[in-house]
């Protein structure tokens, strides 16, 4: 039976109206993953230049590594800017970045830019990058490391207290505040600092292609304006994020129009550390309770 007139003109009328529905109804599924994308801000698919902060207390960071190891294998990432802002921190935390930052630069060029501190370990954090920038007002240097107690042994006695301490040999748990710092004990301690400090000179002479006695020089804790440390050879050049920018499209042809996209590190725990950052300060974050053993952190009278 052949169909009439009318109903065929229907059913194309109909196919032209699903065809229409099924087109808006694409473009708004693109308008959504399009406004998604800005608005959680989902990762740069294009050409651009990573930033990543060291920011406060360098501590050691499972996820700022596993971020940082996702930007050498990202080949959409040209170059990774370090910006650095930070009096120091657990000298293994600096040196755990210092590397994390060598593996980088093996795959793309890394340049750290200094805000208005970068001092102890993260100055060695900086030098970790192919180009070191710097404000004539940073404030870096501090090279070196320390260890800190205290004898409470004199006040335990005044208040009646004597603590008892059991251990198996005479160097365990030293320096400890609950009993007298031996002479044995404080040589064997200098010692191991000696240690961290040679390490630590060792960077600087290898990254900075300085002669040792003159690292030693400089190296004994003092602190240099980013113009001192300039002229020392503890930095490469005065400036900001436009002159390393600069210097990354003469150096490297990384166009200085190429967009920044900022390095995201993902915590497990980041949804309860920030509402409790929020609602408690830093009561039960605090990072300077963290600091345990070997610390390369310039300690200005402002952070007791």
């Amino acid at each position: 039976m052949s169909l009439s007139a009318d109903i065929i003109v229907d059913r194309r009328r109909l196919k032209r109206s699903l065809t229409f529905w099924r087109i808006v109804a694409v473009v708004a599924v693109v308008a959504a993953a399009v406004a998604a994308a800005g608005r959680f801000d989902l990762p740069i698919r294009k050409d651009h230049v990573a930033r990543i902060d060291v920011e406060g207390l360098i501590l050691e960071d499972a996820a700022r590594d596993e971020a940082l190891r996702a930007v050498a294998e990202d080949d959409k990432a040209k170059a990774l800017i370090v910006a650095v802002n930070s009096p120091g921190g657990i000298y293994v935390g600096g040196e755990n970045l210092y590397l994390e930052l060598r593996a980088v630069a093996e795959k793309k060029p890394v340049v750290a830019i200094m805000g208005g501190t970068a001092t102890s370990a993260a100055y060695m954090v900086a030098i970790a990058a192919d180009r070191v920038f710097a404000r004539s007002g940073s404030l870096t240097g501090s090279i070196g490391v320390i260890m800190q107690t205290a004898d409470l042994t004199g006040l335990m006695e005044k208040i009646g207290i004597k603590p008892e301490t059991i251990k198996s040999g005479p160097m365990k748990a030293q320096p400890n505040p609950m009993e007298p710092f031996s002479p044995e004990a404080r040589a064997v301690t200098e010692d191991m600092i000696r240690e961290f400090y040679g390490m630590f000179v060792d960077m600087i002479v290898e990254r900075r292609g300085l002669d040792r006695t003159k690292v030693r020089e400089l190296a004994d804790g003092r602190l240099f304006s980013g113009r001192r440390a300039k002229t020392h050879g503890l930095i490469d050049a005065i400036g900001g994020e436009d002159t390393a920018r600069q210097w990354l499209a003469d150096e490297h042809g990384i166009s200085a129009d190429l967009p920044i996209s900022d390095v995201e590190i993902e915590y497990d725990d980041e949804p309860w550390r920030e509402y409790l950052g929020e609602t408690l300060g830093k009561a039960l974050f605090s990072e300077r309770l963290r600091l345990d053993g070997v610390i390369s952190l310039w300690q200005p009278e402002r952070w007791f």
